[in-house]
């Protein structure tokens, strides 16, 4: 399963997820610098539990090397699909996370995470002498967080089979519930010592995170959070949105909603919305006129349903205009009570 994206925008954008990303683009752009030598920047860097365990071996590494390689592993990777994957995971579930924990609380959040899924590495595996290298631990406690902060939102997954692609979107706690499930039994058939992916590691980081979840939301948020979040605050809502329509029996038109900020209320935006249908998903384009209110109605002709004898019926998005949180879910009934309606543009 490929994660594609998350249905949660966050409120802010993630200054310290980004940061995060690049530091880690940054040291593997290092590592592949060091060309015959990347052998022993890995296992310098890397961490590497004989390194602790075995006197004669730790004899060759200062203490601070020995502390700095609990940080250092997780910037560290193995090759261009394992940081391609690892960044990728982090972009869609660390901006969220990060919007609920603020800047400072998620910097030290991710850090705590990736150390603990190191230290859990490090008991299992006391005498390999294979460098562990990733961010996948740090990453796996994030999306523990996520498990618990987001637990309905919908990832939108690929499933190849075969040679082909299948996209289904997935609630957040099945998806991550079954990424957990495969991370336990991958580890308990993994074999102790050797080489490979460092299955502990993530189970480690993962409950870390839920555990820790608690405890970091209960810490006061500092004065360099809040002027962050003032500085950082999102403008406009995503440009596409998926639009999961609703309709009654018997009804021939669609009803949905559409989600923009007071910024695109006041001058007008243009939206791109999936709306998945049957088997099938329609990608429509949605102009959203200058000064539109909250609960405007905006009708999309002859994107309805198909029925006998009365053709095919209209899509109606009403307006929320939302700055600071997500949107909620709406309903057939929101629609009976307003009747300013505006035209939308469509395409296929």
């Amino acid at each position: 399963m490929i994660p594609i994206r998350d249905t949660v925008e966050s409120r802010n954008y993630p200054v310290v997820n980004h940061l995060i990303i690049a530091v880690n683009v940054g040291v593997y752009f290092i590592q592949l610098a060091q060309g015959a030598k990347i052998d022993h920047f890995v296992f310098l860097y890397g961490l590497v539990p004989a390194r602790y365990s075995d006197p004669f071996l730790a004899h060759y590494f200062t203490p601070g090397q020995q502390l700095f390689s609990f940080l250092s592993f997780m910037f560290v990777h193995g090759d261009i699909w394992h940081i391609l994957f690892n960044m990728w995971s982090l972009h869609i579930f660390g901006d969220n996370v990060e919007d609920r924990l603020g800047p400072v609380r998620y910097v030290f959040f991710y850090l705590l995470c990736g150390w603990v899924s190191g230290l859990s590495h490090l008991v299992v595996n006391w005498h390999s002498q294979v460098p562990t290298v990733g961010a996948s631990g740090a990453i796996a406690g994030v999306m523990g967080a996520y498990f618990i902060l987001y637990p309905g939102a919908r990832i939108l997954t690929m499933i190849p089979i075969l040679i082909f692609p299948f996209f289904v979107e997935l609630p957040a706690f099945f998806f991550l519930g079954l990424w957990f499930f495969f991370q336990l039994v991958s580890a308990a058939g993994a074999p102790v010592r050797e080489g490979g992916v460092a299955w502990w590691a993530h189970i480690g980081g993962f409950v870390f995170g839920i555990l820790c979840l608690k405890l970091f939301i209960r810490v006061p948020e500092t004065g360099i959070t809040r002027a962050v979040r003032s500085r950082t605050a999102r403008k406009k809502t995503p440009h596409l949105q998926a639009i999961h329509a609703t309709g009654l029996s018997g009804d021939p038109n669609l009803y949905g909603e559409i989600v923009i900020t007071s910024e695109e209320a006041s001058g007008g935006a243009r939206k791109l919305i999936n709306m998945p249908w049957a088997f099938q998903k329609r990608l429509l384009r949605v102009t959203v006129p200058p000064g539109v209110r909250e609960g405007t109605i905006l009708r999309l002709e002859g994107m309805g349903r198909e029925m006998p004898g009365t053709g095919r019926g209209d899509l109606l998005l009403k307006v929320h205009i939302q700055d600071r949180s997500r949107p909620g879910l709406l309903t057939w009934h929101d629609f009976r009570s307003n009747s300013s309606i505006n035209r939308g543009r469509r395409v296929f």
